[in-house]
């Protein structure tokens, strides 16, 4: 039996194949952490964020990064003390466009986009 795949058997496949190679990989560092930014990542004080900050100065749920087309985004979650990128505040209501090197600051936190 051949062992037929979406990605090796098909038109979608070999075209998600190519698409994917160039694709650039993010990363969020924090502490001794490296941490792939695929798909959305969530970040606060709450146990069940992918990223959780022990800081009275985070709220529970704080902001998310979601990649969509190989560029990524953050957004506030209405918190309660704000999100920094490269020390200035992001509006709550918009989607903030982050770039390797950029600086993200919950709180007490500091968070590196690379």
């Amino acid at each position: 039996m051949q062992d037929d795949t979406i990605m090796g058997s098909s038109p979608i496949g070999k075209r998600l194949e190519s698409t994917g190679k160039k694709e650039k990989t993010y990363c969020l560092v924090f502490g001794n952490k490296n941490l792939p930014i695929v798909g959305k990542i969530t970040i606060g004080r709450a146990p069940d964020n992918d990223v959780v900050i022990d800081n009275k100065l985070a709220s529970r749920y704080h902001a998310f990064i979601q990649k969509i087309k190989n560029i990524c985004y953050i957004k506030d979650l209405s918190s309660t003390n704000g999100t920094y990128v490269n020390g200035k505040k992001i509006p709550t209501d918009k989607y903030v466009r982050l770039s390797p090197g950029d600086e993200v600051t919950i709180g007490k936190t500091s968070l590196i986009v690379r």
